[in-house]
């Protein structure tokens, strides 16, 4: 009874990786005709939509697709030093004491930024001059 309930839950988790981790044909093909040297590339539903971490050029990399294969996003991983000034400022005055642990410069399908600036079990958002957009779950 106890292989059984282990290989249960080992196909539902297989099954549930599955579905967590698979794009669209269409979006995968758009993507690897963007970043056809793209090396390790891991896909992952987040809300309707399909982000793709990989590395390219040596640098960390994310992109958001939807489910026709249209880029919505895509975000780059900077220095924290490199935030724009209005950024650390905002961080230093409302988050205190806290350490910002990463940070990232997101570019919209229309062209405009964001920053996002990641503290513990946060990641905080701020339009291109540096203005507050919001805070959401790492």
């Amino acid at each position: 009874m106890k292989k059984i309930i282990v290989a249960l839950t080992l196909c539902l988790s297989v099954a549930v990786f599955a579905q967590k981790s698979d794009a669209p044909a269409v979006a995968k093909a758009a993507f690897a005709k963007a970043h056809p040297a793209a090396t390790k590339v891991k896909w992952e539903k987040e809300d309707g939509n399909y982000e793709v971490t990989f590395v390219d050029k040596g640098n960390e990399l994310s992109a958001v697709y939807n489910a026709k294969g249209i880029l919505k996003e895509s975000e780059h991983e900077i220095k924290v030093s490199e935030l724009p000034a209005a950024v650390t400022a905002y961080m230093k005055d409302h988050y205190k004491g806290i350490t910002v642990k990463g940070a990232a410069k997101i570019t919209k399908a229309d062209g405009s930024i964001n920053y996002e600036a990641a503290i513990k079990g946060k990641d905080v958002l701020f339009d291109a001059n540096g203005k507050f957009i919001k805070e959401a779950k790492d």
